[in-house]
């Protein structure tokens, strides 16, 4: 009915147009038109000539929709769908061991033995270098010689004493210069033991700055340098805004460019001040090292997982729109219909963390719905669109 109705108004525009143009000028009475009333006949005639298109154009439209074969925008979609979602801040990061030491002398001497050799594993309490004593061992053995005989002096005293022989301030003269020699001998024992240098922990020899026969001075000529390349970390500083998402046992990432290395580890330290300058704070992750090629202050990037979502929505960020006053729209498909024919819906999200090309969609869409992706730029909500699966 719709089809001969449509019809029926086509003829009767076009009998209409044609009774109208059938009625020619008469050639005798053109001669007596000027030009400009000729003008201004050409203009209506115009004038109805745009009206009639326009009307047949609206009667095609008609004709297609009513026929099926309508013209509909091509645009591809994707279905949603929940996977986990790992949001990670990546930062600058350190390399460092704690068991690293520039061993520095406690004694002014010279450097008379060495045992180690640069490069060398050492283990806890190993004898590493001596420094010439300057007589302290032999002043040690006259020592030594005094403390044994204020000691037989002091026990003979007190075997009298108990016997109620000889005065009182005998025996406790004995007893102190016997206990002043024993606080000597324990004196001169730490000033002997500052003249060696021992291993503080297992490690490697890295270098050697002091050489034999050279004057050492404490605190100033440094002799060795040990470290433990087994017990390593990275440090970095984060800003102090993600400090409620990361704590310890937060999984993270670390990357070492210059060892096209990469380890997953876990933070076992955050620090508790805030640094004023910078307003971040102190982080810590253990690294594995069985190979010893992590070497300290090596440059690395330590990236925390700050946020997780086991059913999050992610949509890729070209397809998110925003309008005039910010807020954030997708277009859903809807209404499907043969042929992949579906209409759009605006649909307003909201929208959480995301990655460089993805973002979460924490409110408007569920699992399984269309979203339309290319041609997203191109529709307006409530459009008849044709999907093309890829």
């Amino acid at each position: 009915m719709k089809n001969t109705i449509y019809i029926f108004t086509l003829s009767l525009i076009l009998t209409t147009c044609s009774q109208e143009n059938s009625k020619p000028i008469n050639s005798n009475k053109s001669n007596n038109y000027n030009l400009q009333e000729l003008n201004l006949q050409k203009a209506k005639y115009n004038q109805k000539i745009n009206e009639l298109n326009f009307e047949l154009e609206k009667i095609n439209s008609a004709i297609q929709a009513l026929s099926g074969n309508e013209k509909r925008a091509l645009i591809t979609a994707f279905k949603t769908k929940t996977e986990i979602f790992d949001h990670k801040i990546e930062v600058q990061a350190n390399i460092k061991t704690r068991q690293n030491i520039l061993i520095y002398p406690e004694f002014a001497g010279r450097l008379i033995k060495l045992n180690i050799s640069e490069g060398q594993n050492v283990k806890k309490g190993t004898l590493l270098a001596i420094i010439d004593n300057a007589g302290i061992e032999d002043q040690l053995d006259q020592t030594l010689l005094q403390l044994s005989l204020a000691k037989t002096t002091f026990e003979r005293t007190q075997r009298l004493w108990e016997q109620n022989i000889g005065s009182e301030m005998m025996y406790l003269e004995a007893q102190t210069k016997y206990k002043s020699i024993q606080k000597q001998v324990a004196q001169i024992k730490q000033q002997l033991a500052r003249t060696k240098i021992y291993a503080p922990f297992n490690g490697v020899i890295d270098e050697i700055p002091a050489h034999l026969g050279s004057n050492l001075v404490p605190g100033v000529t440094p002799v060795l340098r040990i470290l433990n390349l087994n017990k390593m970390y990275v440090e970095s500083d984060v800003p102090e805004n993600y400090l409620p998402n990361i704590s310890i046992g937060s999984r993270a990432t670390v990357k070492i460019p210059a060892l096209n290395q990469t380890q997953i580890t876990r933070i076992q330290k955050t620090g508790n001040f805030i640094t004023p300058s910078n307003r971040t704070f102190r982080v810590e992750a253990a690294l594995e090292n069985p190979d010893g090629l992590i070497k300290p202050n090596l440059n690395a990037r330590l990236s925390v997982i700050d946020y997780s979502n086991p059913d999050a929505i992610m949509v890729p960020l070209r397809v998110v729109r925003e309008d005039a006053t910010g807020q954030s729209y997708v277009f859903v498909l809807t209404k499907p219909e043969e042929d992949n024919g579906f209409t759009t819906e605006r649909r307003s999200i909201s929208l959480g963390k995301g990655t460089k090309e993805m973002i979460e969609v924490v409110k408007g869409l569920s699992k399984g719905e269309l979203i339309v992706d290319e041609g997203a730029s191109l529709v307006v909500t409530n459009q008849k669109v044709k999907r093309i699966k890829e």
